[in-house]
């Protein structure tokens, strides 16, 4: 049976940050108080406080705004580095494993920084279980480490029992039931509305929550409550993913004189992985992410992960990743007297199809030049490759959801061509002004197929079909207006022209437009200049004729804002195109409107879930300013409350 020991870190952002600067353990308290802030939904919210600022009257959550101006003493605030306070709990659990090599960090559920300890087997080292926990506070609080520990048998208990109960409990084996009723709903590891929903049926405390029939709780508020209290009880496994696992690929060297130049650490790092590449080619691998650990002689360990954006097993692009990593930290790498062994162990694998060697290059590089330069960004800036990987959604902002970057089998010919030229194969948005964002059709029906047709006054003309031009995959030149770019190597017409109705209600002339390329889809965008070509007026209102669903998408903006923002439109008519609207306490006026394009909720996800509930009908505007936006109409106007207009992107 496991015996886990929660180790529940308070202040834990505060406690990195106090370590950091180097403050002495004996006056962990000293000076004015100190948080931790972050920006938050109303601007900098608190998300650290240290026990001084909590004795203030100090929360997380709380607007910095509103604590500064309430607080009469002074405040030391920080700013919040979540991905440094990931790394210092990583090299607390290695520090853990003098108790047990079972040493697992919190992962999300549990909301908070700490880690498990599974030391069953290994307690009788200490004395008992009473002496280890004994000895790992001590510990903790000698080097000014706030934290509270419980011991039970499984990782839920004794997450609930450190959080919410006394401090040191020890549960003795099978009595955790007993020991948990007392404690509240939250001590389970439940979402907030659940928690919200449980008290509102008066089921305030897990001896409550167990007495209580199980199917209607699951009929209401779904299986994760019954998971969450059958893992705390016992009834269901939850095993623990440590952090030390053994690895399958590795070695080590010991120097008699310590080394500390950054070139002998590359050098030795090259030569372990020239030992451990051919096993991983033995048995069809490649190495994914790689963990160089580097032992002090005071005992004090230091370890550098890579990860590596296609598997490999070339030394040499090994050397050059930890070249770029080492010339990052800089003096933070800390070799003090030198280091005594260096071990490298692979940490990830993923499948690598054997090459054949020659006698000439037998240390060819393996990775593609696509892949080096991503594992080059990521060691020389510190930060995770990613990028928007697309989903079955037409709604804009649930198109994409952001993902590790990974070379799949065709990354690099969708990129680069064998000869570097760079190919059409993705048009990069921008999500939030900040990442790209990929597009996808919308399946709702067209709006004058919801509305039926329109009166024939109303209607414009027709314009002809404009004539097709044959144009092929990765055009070397660029491209002009009328001409576009084949993503799938087949031949594809232009899109369709748009027309220009007059304003009396006369005839319509075809217009020529500028072709973008897209991923997948052909976007029209309308050129300002072809109007002074053709020798036309300016317009008031241009209607767009939507490509059909097999001749591409809808245009979709370069900058997609993360929240839609508030318009204020004037429009002739209810259900027509904006003529003018208020944004950001400026009021523009729309020279050109396309659309609308149609985007109605996705009924299969039921009511209350996330996404829009209401029909959005989208236009692409154009100002007497020349920008372009993306405004949507959200709903259908009502008697006494009319539709809201909101912007959604920007084109240009």
């Amino acid at each position: 049976m496991p015996r886990i020991v929660s180790v529940c870190l308070t202040h834990w952002p505060v406690t990195r940050l106090r370590r950091a600067l180097g403050e002495p353990p004996s006056k962990p308290d000293a000076g004015p108080p100190r948080v931790v802030a972050a920006v938050g939904p109303g601007g900098l919210r608190l998300t650290a406080v240290d026990a001084r600022a909590r004795a203030l009257g100090l929360r997380p959550g709380e607007p910095l705004s509103r604590v500064q101006a309430r607080i009469g003493t002074g405040l030391r605030v920080h700013p919040a580095d979540p991905e440094a306070d990931a790394a210092a709990l990583v090299r607390l659990c290695l520090w853990a494993q003098r108790y047990t090599p079972s040493v697992a960090p919190f992962g999300a559920a549990e909301g908070s920084e700490g880690l498990f300890l599974d030391v069953a087997g290994a307690s009788h080292l200490l004395g008992g279980e009473a002496g280890l926990m004994a000895d790992l506070a001590g510990r903790l609080s000698a080097h000014a480490i706030p934290a509270r520990l419980a011991l039970a048998d499984t990782p839920g208990a004794a997450f609930a029992l450190a959080c919410h109960g006394r401090d040191g409990t020890i549960v003795a084996p099978g009595a955790a039931e007993e020991a948990l009723r007392g404690l509240p709903v939250e001590a389970l590891r439940l979402e907030p509305e659940t928690v919200t929903a449980l008290k509102r049926l008066g089921l305030r405390r897990i001896g409550a929550l167990a007495d209580a029939a199980r199917a209607p709780l699951a009929r209401r508020l779904g299986e994760a409550l019954i998971l969450r209290l059958d893992q705390a009880l016992g009834r269901r496994a939850e095993p623990l993913c440590p952090l030390g696992e053994a690895v399958s690929y590795g070695a080590a060297r010991g120097f008699l004189d310590p080394i500390s130049r950054q070139e002998t650490i590359v050098s030795a790092a090259q030569r372990l992985m020239g030992e451990i590449a051919p096993r991983l080619a033995a048995d069809g691998f490649g190495a994914l992410a790689l963990r160089l650990t580097l032992h002090r002689v005071d005992d004090a360990v230091r370890a550098l992960d890579l990860g590596l954006a296609e598997p490999t097993r070339c030394p040499e692009h090994v050397g050059r990743l930890l070249r770029l990593r080492l010339d990052r930290l800089g003096p933070a790498l800390d070799a003090g007297f030198g280091f005594e062994t260096l071990r490298l162990d692979v940490t990830g694998t993923g499948p690598m199809a054997g090459r054949q060697g020659t006698l000439a290059s037998l240390a060819a590089d393996e990775t593609t030049p696509l892949a080096r330069l991503a594992d080059a960004l990521r060691q020389r800036l510190g930060r995770r490759v990613i990028r928007l990987e697309a989903r079955a959604s037409h709604i804009p902002e649930r198109a994409d959801v952001l993902a590790p970057w990974r070379a799949g089998p065709t990354s690099d010919a969708a990129h680069l061509s064998g000869s570097g030229e760079v190919a059409c194969a993705s048009e990069h948005r921008v999500r939030g002004a900040t990442a790209p964002e990929a597009s996808h059709p919308s399946p709702c029906p067209s709006p004058e197929r919801e509305r039926g047709p329109a009166p024939d006054h109303l209607r414009p003309a027709q314009a002809k079909p404009a004539p097709t031009s044959p144009v092929r995959e990765r055009s070397s030149r660029r491209s002009r207006p009328g001409e576009g770019c084949a993503l799938s190597g087949k031949l594809v017409p232009l899109t369709p022209t748009l027309s220009r109705t007059g304003e009396g209600g006369g005839g319509a002339r075809p217009i020529t437009g500028s072709v973008v390329p897209t991923a997948g889809d052909m976007i029209f965008r309308p050129s300002p200049l072809l109007f002074e070509k053709e020798g036309f007026e300016p317009v008031t209102r241009v209607s767009l004729h939507w490509p059909g669903p097999d001749q591409g998408l809808r245009p979709r903006p370069l900058v997609l804002f993360e929240r839609s923002e508030a318009a204020e439109v004037v429009a002739l008519a209810p259900e027509g195109p904006p003529e003018r609207f208020r944004w950001r306490r400026r009021l523009h006026r729309v020279a050109h409107a396309e659309g609308p394009e149609r985007i109605a909720p996705e009924w299969w996800r039921g009511p209350g879930k996330s996404g829009p509930a209401k029909t959005r009908d989208y236009y692409v505007v154009e100002c007497e300013s020349g920008r372009r936006l993306w405004l949507y109409r959200d709903g259908a106007h009502a008697t006494g409350e009319p539709a809201g207009w909101f912007v959604h992107g920007l084109f240009a």
